[in-house]
C-alpha cells in the first residue's frame, strides 16, 4: 500500500523535476518538504495525554494549522478517553484512541508526532518516530541525559527531520523582541543572567507498593527505563521526583525554559563551569528523593555568567515573579517572563515596561496558551517549508545540556570544567552520568 504522504511527496516532486529538467532523486528531503507546500495537511498523533495535553486542543483545531488528528495515544486508558472527551470540544472528528505508541508509528499516513510522553520516553520517543518518517515536536526535556541530547541531534539529522522542543517562550513576540533589542546593545554588554523558578509544591507520597491502577499498561509506561513494581501514584505526576529512573527533577521539568532564555539573551553556548548549591529542605520525611532548592552556577566565555535560582517549596517572591529571567548588562537591565518585560537603564530607571497580554500559564501544571500555540503553529509551517524553527534541536540541545551540568553536579557533589565547544565534561566521576542504563531490547539505536 503506498501512503497518502508518499504519493504526495513522489507525485509533487516528479512533478518539479520535470519542470526544471532534472533527477528527482538529486533532491534533498529538504528541498522536497518545501515543494510540498503549505496547502499538504498534516496528520498529527499526541502521544502522552497527561497534563499537558490541554495546550494542544487550540493548536491542533485552529483553521490555519491545516491539520488533523489521527490518534490520541496513552498508556493509561482513562486519560485517552478523557482526552478524546475534551477534544471533541475542539474538533468535528474523531481520533483513534490507541495504548501503543509503536502502534501509532507503524501508521504511514501519520506524518507528526506530539511526543509528551514521561521525560524517561522523550528521546528514546522521538527517535523512533523519526526512524518511522515522522516529524516531531517533543515537550521539554528533550532528554533524559547528555547520551540522548547527542543522539537526538544525531537522529534529525541523519533522517532529515524537522524536531522541535517544547521551550515555547521562543515563540513569544515580546520576548523575540526584547531579545533582539539586547542583541542589538540596549542594555550595552550583557555579563550575567539570572533564570529562576518558584513554587510552593506541598508534601509528596512516601512510595509504597500498590497494585498497577486499573487501565494502566505499566510495562510500557516503562518503556525504556529500568523495571521495577508499581508504587502508588507513580505513573502520574509524582514520577517527576521518584529518583533519576524517570524524572530529570526540577531543572528539568521547569529550568529548561528559564535558562534557554538566559543563554538566548547572552549569546552563550556550552558554559566552561558548571556547579550547584543544591538540596532537599522541604518536607524532609516525604516522598521527594530529589533537590527541591537549587542555585545553579555556569561560567562561559568572555566572563559571561547565568545562574537558575529554582525554589520547588518555598513560595517566597524573590523576584517580583513566580518565573522569569533577569539579563544584566553594562548599561542597563531587562526583566522578561512569558507575559512581559521590563527594561531599566544602569540607574534602575523604567525605560521600558511592556505587557504583551498573552494567556501562558506560569507556574499552573500543564500549562498552555498563546506561546505553547504560536510555537506549534510555527513548527507545523516549518514543515511546509514556510517557516525556519524558533526552537531548533541542534540549539535547544544546548540549552537542555544546562539542566544535565546541574543535576550531575547535585549529584556527584561539586562542580566540574566543561569543553565550550563540544559539551563534553573534564572529570571521570560527572561523566559516569553522561548516559543511564536502559531496559533490555530498549537500547537507543539510530
Amino acid at each position: 500500500m503506498t501512503s497518502r504522504r508518499d504519493f504526495l511527496s513522489k507525485t509533487i516532486l516528479g512533478s518539479a523535476a520535470v519542470a526544471v529538467g532534472g533527477s528527482a532523486m538529486a533532491m534533498p528531503a529538504s528541498s522536497y518538504r518545501r515543494i510540498i507546500g503549505a496547502n499538504d495537511r498534516l496528520n498529527v498523533a499526541v502521544a502522552g495525554l497527561g497534563r499537558r495535553v490541554g495546550a494542544y486542543y487550540e493548536p491542533i483545531a485552529k483553521k490555519e494549522a491545516n491539520v488533523r488528528l489521527l490518534y490520541l495515544c496513552d498508556v493509561m486508558k482513562s486519560q485517552r478517553e478523557r482526552a478524546l472527551e475534551n477534544f471533541s470540544k475542539h474538533i468535528n472528528y474523531k481520533p483513534d484512541l490507541e495504548n501503543d505508541i509503536r502502534k501509532v508509528l507503524d501508521d504511514k499516513n501519520v506524518d507528526v508526532l506530539i511526543n509528551a510522553t514521561p521525560d524517561h520516553w522523550h528521546t528514546p520517543g522521538a527517535v523512533m518516530a523519526m526512524k518511522a518518517g515522522k516529524d516531531v515536536y517533543v515537550e521539554k526535556p528533550c532528554s533524559h541525559d547528555m547520551n540522548e541530547n547527542e543522539i537526538l541531534v544525531a537522529a534529525a539529522k541523519k533522517y532529515n527531520k524537522v524536531v522541535q522542543m517544547g521551550n515555547q517562550q521562543r515563540s513569544s513576540a515580546h520576548t523575540i523582541k526584547i531579545i533582539n533589542d539586547i542583541h542589538n546593545g540596549v542594555i550595552g554588554t550583557p555579563y550575567k543572567a539570572v533564570a529562576f523558578y518558584i513554587n510552593s509544591r506541598g508534601e509528596v507520597p512516601v512510595q509504597k507498593a500498590a497494585p498497577v491502577p486499573d487501565g494502566l499498561d505499566w510495562e510500557l509506561w516503562q518503556g525504556p527505563a529500568i523495571r521495577r513494581d508499581y508504587t502508588h501514584n507513580t505513573w502520574d505526576y509524582n514520577w517527576h521526583w521518584y529518583g533519576w529512573n524517570y524524572g530529570t527533577a526540577e531543572a528539568g521539568n521547569n529550568g529548561t525554559h528559564e535558562l534557554d532564555v538566559a543563554r538566548w539573551a547572552l549569546g552563550v553556548d556550552f558554559p566552561l563551569y558548571a556547579e550547584v548549591e543544591g538540596a532537599k529542605r522541604h518536607f524532609l520525611q516525604d516522598g521527594w528523593e530529589m533537590y527541591d532548592t537549587m542555585l545553579a552556577s555556569f561560567k562561559f566565555k568572555d566572563n559571561k555568567v547565568i545562574q537558575w535560582d529554582g525554589k520547588s517549596r518555598n513560595g517566597y517572591n524573590t523576584y517580583g515573579a513566580d518565573r522569569g529571567t533577569i539579563i544584566y548588562g553594562s548599561e542597563g537591565a531587562v526583566f522578561v517572563d512569558r507575559n512581559k518585560y521590563k527594561l531599566t537603564d544602569r540607574t534602575g530607571k523604567v525605560v521600558e515596561d511592556f505587557d504583551s497580554n498573552n494567556n501562558e500559564a506560569g507556574t499552573a501544571l500543564g500549562g498552555g496558551g498563546d506561546m505553547t500555540t504560536g510555537h506549534m503553529i510555527n513548527f507545523f509551517n516549518t514543515i511546509r517549508g514556510k517557516e525556519k524553527l524558533n526552537a531548533p534541536i541542534d540549539d535547544a540541545s544546548i540549552s537542555m545540556a544546562m539542566v544535565h551540568y546541574t543535576n550531575i553536579a547535585y549529584r556527584i557533589g561539586k562542580g566540574f570544567a566543561i569543553d565550550d565547544k563540544s559539551g563534553r565534561i573534564y572529570d571521570r566521576e560527572a561523566m559516569q552520568l553522561w548516559s543511564r542504563t536502559y531496559a533490555s531490547g530498549w537500547e537507543l539505536k539510530l
